[in-house]
């Protein structure tokens, strides 16, 4: 139920079909974010089910990856059995992969 960075970073590479949800608040998005992800916060995740997919990976991801381990859990719950939760979330993503990136 989990991915790392270095995964991700593969499939970008690859450009395999996959959605990355990024839940973070508006705040935090600012500082830094992946180009092309979907960027939902996750307290109006209920309201906006309907903007995500369920035929291909979907992957969540947050700051460290704490909050995106109960949103993943909480979407497979409830139907998103492609659900992915990025270990070590955008901070693991700065630190090993986009080093250039700007960090919290």
């Amino acid at each position: 139920m989990n991915i790392t960075v270095e995964q991700l970073n593969e499939l970008r590479s690859q450009n395999e079909s996959h959605t990355l949800l990024d839940i973070r608040e508006h705040h935090e998005l600012a500082i830094c974010s992946i180009e092309g992800s979907l960027d939902i916060p996750m307290n109006t995740l209920p309201e906006n089910l309907e903007k995500l997919p369920k035929d291909e990976p979907l992957i969540v991801m947050c700051h460290i990856g704490g909050r995106s381990a109960q949103v993943a859990y909480w979407l497979h719950q409830n139907g998103y059995e492609n659900t992915l939760n990025l270990e070590g979330g955008i901070a693991a993503w700065a630190q090993n992969i986009d080093t250039g990136m700007a960090q919290y």
